[in-house]
């Protein structure tokens, strides 16, 4: 099988899963296309030192994360251009909307500080163990365990308007 039919078979059907946890971290479209892009170019780059039949997804995830926190690192180098004055967004969506389209689980979740939306987002959305969880994000598996729990307590929190 030659360089691009394993990139294809192994990778590529992890793409909508991988889209999915982008999204959720990026808070945006956009943003999440370019990480997905940028996590798909580091991993033909790096499909050399992939191990045939180990686990592809996670592989994938924690190129992901890593993507995402060099992202992270280098938009917080620059500053942010705000607009002062300007016409409201179009895609404001009354309270009522939203929790009747199911937007407020996800706002909530886009609220959370990244470290604890990582994880959450790859427990709970994505399906992954702790101890893949701690390998994605380099971190020991108490440390994902603590930020779960934290991460669903301060989603908890935000979801009932009362500080838990």
């Amino acid at each position: 099988m030659d360089r691009r039919e394993r990139f294809e078979t192994e990778l590529l059907p992890h793409l909508r899963s991988l889209y999915g946890a982008a999204h959720r971290l990026a808070r945006n479209a956009a943003d999440a296309e370019d990480l997905v892009q940028e996590t798909l170019t580091r991993a033909w780059a790096g499909l050399d030192r992939f191990a045939p039949g180990s686990n592809a997804r996670a592989w994938l995830h924690t190129i992901l994360q890593r993507a995402r926190t060099d992202a992270w690192r280098r938009r917080s180098r620059r500053p942010e251009l705000v607009e002062l004055s300007g016409p409201e967004p179009a895609d404001r969506v009354s309270p009522a909307a939203a929790a009747t389209a199911g937007l407020d689980v996800e706002r909530a979740l886009q609220g959370l500080p990244e470290t604890y939306r990582a994880a959450v987002v790859l427990r709970d959305l994505e399906g992954f163990s702790y101890q893949e969880i701690a390998e994605i994000l380099g971190v020991a598996l108490g440390t994902v365990m603590s930020r779960i729990h934290r991460g669903r307590a301060l989603l908890r929190e935000a979801l009932s308007g009362t500080p838990s």
